[in-house]
């Protein structure tokens, strides 16, 4: 039993590593294709490993209003992604499926959302407190989409263990899985606001509100804001494989765990595209969108307590 516990923790460490190593890979992945579609020369792929390296160099300055509340919401970010890390299979079945379910799944996923939200309290100036009040009104409608897709898959399988319903279940319904394929559709056209990219970077708007709640940040706790966004999109990603495009990770290592990353690089490929061809919308336009899909989801939860 001590040889198991000490696997999962290994597993749960090893998804974190390899989390903090890919992560700015894929940053810098996005920004390269953004400028090769924009006509430009752009950075290095590099680019991201030597931005948070200066960054967490730098002289920490702390100018908000509430200097330990931004250490704690600064810290608590990233540690939430890292804790979602270890639940998630990357390649792998879910390394601590037995230390949480998809209950505490969806809170730690909020709970990344909600650190923003102190970031900006405490940074208290008058963009940092705009770019919350957008990240307040984007969650109410938003985060709900990722709650229902989980139940969907609970109430398919009759478990809120991570291994089961990380592993297609939204099609196992016992007819034609329809709920199933609307909230593969909605998932979809909402991945690219989980992950915060362009058109839903509302809170932040760098051309807009300069950078939203993080404006008050700088040095360490920015790399660390930013190191978390850049993990958020690898454990989405993750996360969306799991739920809607399981097939393949059982195969042989290492052609299931090559596949699973070849499936990440595709999403990440969709999100820049997307991000490269598209404005970014208003906060206004972003909530009906967003109200639209939650009234989409809400079906697909009533077709599958239905066994649909």
């Amino acid at each position: 039993m001590d040889l198991n516990i000490i696997y999962l923790i290994l597993g749960g460490l090893a998804n974190v590593f390899i989390v903090l190593l890919v992560a700015p890979f894929f940053q810098g992945l996005l920004r390269v294709v953004t400028a090769r579609i924009q006509s430009r020369q752009g950075p290095p792929i590099w680019q991201a490993y030597y931005d948070t390296f200066k960054l967490l160099g730098k002289e920490d300055i702390e100018s908000g209003e509430a200097p330990v509340m931004q250490r704690f919401a600064t810290y608590l970010s990233l540690a939430s992604i890292l804790t979602v890390a270890c639940l998630v299979p990357m390649g792998f079945r879910a390394p601590m499926n037995g230390a949480g379910d998809a209950i505490l799944l969806i809170y730690l996923l909020t709970l990344s959302g909600i650190c923003m939200l102190l970031a900006g309290l405490a940074a208290g100036s008058t963009y940092s407190l705009v770019g919350i009040s957008r990240e307040m009104m984007t969650m109410l409608t938003l985060e709900p989409l990722f709650a229902i897709t989980i139940v969907i898959a609970a109430l398919n399988t009759q478990s809120f263990r991570l291994d089961t319903v990380l592993s297609g279940a939204v099609y196992q319904s016992a007819g034609f899985p329809v709920s199933g394929i609307i909230m593969l559709g909605v998932m979809i056209l909402s991945f690219q606001a989980f992950v915060a990219r362009v058109p839903f970077d509302i809170s932040e708007a760098e051309t807009e509100i300069m950078e939203g709640p993080l404006m008050e940040y700088s040095g360490p706790k920015l790399a660390i804001f930013k190191y978390a966004q850049m993990a958020k999109l690898v454990v989405f990603s993750g996360l969306f494989i799991g739920l809607f495009v399981p097939w393949g990770s059982d195969l042989v290592f290492p052609f299931g765990w090559i596949l699973f990353w070849v499936k990440v690089f595709i999403l990440v490929l969709l999100v820049t595209v997307v991000a490269a061809t598209h404005a970014r919308y208003r906060i206004d336009q972003a909530i009906r969108y967003f109200a639209a899909l939650l009234a989409v989801g809400l079906v697909a939860l009533i077709l599958a307590s239905n066994g649909y």
